[in-house]
């Protein structure tokens, strides 16, 4: 057991130093789970921290997963296996720029639930999960003979979002019922605003915060904390948006950890190995618009996103076990990359002739949010007819998010961007096109991506697709809207067709090893490796290329590029070159 004693930190009855990498599971495939781990243990560290991730744990209401690259179970006894504490931190709500800070899209279904508050309803979803986690995790407590999870985190940064003490007490009520009887604590920003909010009296608190070690424990003396210090998240790094800059480790890093080594501070490096945003996991910010995530999460971490070492694993290992007095293990070996040259695309075939194998149709009389139809993520399809005699007009659409095409009787009209808004939707307030006269039927077709729920603030109720449609004053009725949720790809019907949104196939040998999948020529889209989606690419940058983990690849391999809007050459390169400087 972990405990607190005269402001100390006692495991198992002896004093105690927490030094913790994060590496959350569900960003890293479970064949690289020991070597990260024994990466972890050979940089000196004690104790892993993870994040659980709801939204993948329970994609639909009651059916839970915990398979794959979401065996928790396995993950925490891998660390066990080597001697590593486990820090936990279920949630519910994990931020991590994740899509929509870890919580179900399916909350949003009716968009009556009030969320991360002390909403009966909403607790009840939450309860059913944690019951199922912890039916899982329980015997994995470090209460428990054998155990290492030696501490369980209330909330997250609640402090940044709100006060409603009554909800995180009512978050540790439920920790209470699921038998959770290991430390507990709360994380948040150092300022009193945040303190305020997110501390609960008799509870231990954290700090997070990237620079200022030295004094930022100050914040906590008005709460009368005698507690040893720990930063629960310390950021070596910092995440990207797609079409912003790319950023590189914190150059003040090392010097940090020196100063905290010095004033007794436990911490958790955040990350220590960041991972990848896989298929449609990346979440999203709002500031001042929206502000999508890419899908590397390599955040400058000590490990790279393929595991390689950088200059500050090395310098954090040398003063970790000179702290300790110990001489340093043999490190486990560097990854292999490889490369596979030019890989033609030579199979084509629309998204427009393959809606019956990959989407859902649903008659709807108005348009409703991708969730309501019980989608969490991918593309949206909403199509309706308009018949009569139309002058010059505008058409608007409410609600959109976050990227929609619009189609005039199967003609590419306008490309709507949620991150910015043009002149005309300026002038509206909303997303508008001008629509030219017609007489007779006409089509009017909406596909939307969404590119990933917002993960922090107070935009978090963030549907995706449209809530109605408006050609001049008149609202369109009589919707037929196919989900296009993309989990599936294997029935695409390939055999030519050159409509975008256009899927490119191809075929092609690798060594094994990690590798990067370059998309010069292609403007934006999703790729799969042998039916894994290893996420968004988007020629905006500052993301180019997807990183390509080497269990995934085989004898023969299929690639499959899903080009939203348009490709100058019918290949991809896949190179032993990183797709992003450090």
């Amino acid at each position: 057991m972990l405990t607190i004693k005269d402001g100390k930190f006692f495991r198992d009855g002896k004093e105690h130093k927490i030094w913790s990498g994060a590496i959350h599971y569900f960003r890293t495939l479970p064949e690289y789970w020991r070597d990260r781990l024994e990466k972890l243990k050979a940089a000196g560290f004690n104790t892993v921290e993870t994040y659980t991730c709801w939204n993948l744990h329970e994609p639909r209401k009651g059916e839970f997963d915990f398979s794959g690259m979401l065996d928790i179970e396995r993950f925490v006894d891998t660390a066990a296996q080597l001697g590593l504490d486990v820090i936990l931190r279920p949630g519910p709500y994990i931020c991590a720029e994740w899509d929509l800070g870890g919580l179900p899209a399916w909350l949003f279904k009716d968009g009556t639930v009030r969320i991360r508050c002390n909403d009966p309803v909403y607790l009840g979803h939450v309860r059913d999960y944690f019951k199922e986690l912890f039916s899982r995790l329980g015997g994995r407590l470090a209460s428990r003979e054998g155990g290492n999870i030696v501490a369980v985190q209330i909330e997250n940064e609640y402090g940044s979002y709100s006060n409603d003490k009554n909800y995180l007490r009512a978050i540790g009520d439920i920790l209470d019922e699921c038998g959770v009887d290991v430390l507990r604590f709360t994380s948040d920003g150092p300022t009193g605003w945040m303190l305020s909010g997110g501390t609960l009296p008799g509870v231990y608190k954290t700090l997070n915060f990237g620079s200022g070690a030295a004094h930022a424990f100050a914040s906590l003396d008005r709460f009368g904390e005698k507690a040893p210090k720990m930063c629960m998240e310390f950021w070596c790094g910092w995440f990207d948006h797609w079409g912003s800059v790319h950023h590189k480790q914190n150059r003040k890093f090392v010097k940090e950890i020196r100063t905290m080594l010095d004033n007794d501070v436990n911490f958790n490096i955040y990350m220590f190995h960041g991972g990848t945003n896989f298929g449609f996991t990346a979440g999203a910010n709002y500031g001042k618009n929206y502000q999508p995530t890419v899908t590397s999460y390599d955040y400058g971490a000590l490990l790279t996103e393929w595991g390689d070492y950088t200059p500050n694993y090395h310098a954090v290992r040398d003063m970790l076990f000179a702290a300790k007095g110990e001489t340093a293990p043999p490190l486990p070996p560097r990854p292999k990359l490889v490369s596979a040259g030019k890989v033609s695309l030579t199979d084509k075939a629309s998204l427009w002739d393959n809606l019956d194998v990959l989407g859902t149709v649903h008659e709807s009389p108005l348009p409703e949010p991708m969730e309501y139809y019980g989608q969490n993520s991918g593309l949206i399809l909403y199509s309706v007819d308009v018949e009569g005699v139309y002058e010059r007009s505008f058409m608007t659409i409410d609600d959109l998010r976050d990227r929609g095409y619009l189609f005039l009787d199967g003609q590419l009209h306008k490309v709507f961007d949620y991150r910015k808004k043009d002149m005309v939707a300026r002038l509206y307030g909303k997303p508008a096109a001008i629509i030219p006269p017609f007489e007779g039927k006409k089509n009017f077709s909406l596909l939307v991506e969404a590119m990933g729920h917002v993960n922090y603030g107070a935009h978090l109720k963030d549907r995706k697709g449209i809530s109605g449609m408006r050609l001049i004053n008149q609202n369109l009725t009589g919707f037929r809207v196919t989900t296009l949720p993309l989990d599936d790809i294997s029935g695409v019907k390939y055999g030519g067709g050159d409509k975008y949104p256009l899927f490119f196939r191809g075929r092609f040998k690798a060594d094994k090893g990690e590798c990067f999948v370059h998309m010069d020529g292609f403007t934006k889209g999703v790729v799969w490796v042998n039916g894994f989606n290893l996420g968004r690419y988007w020629n905006i940058g500052p993301q180019k290329a997807l990183y390509l983990p080497g269990s995934l690849l085989k004898d023969e391999n299929e690639i499959v590029v899903l080009e939203l809007e348009k490709a100058a050459a019918p290949y991809v390169e896949i190179s032993d070159k990183p797709h992003l400087g450090r």
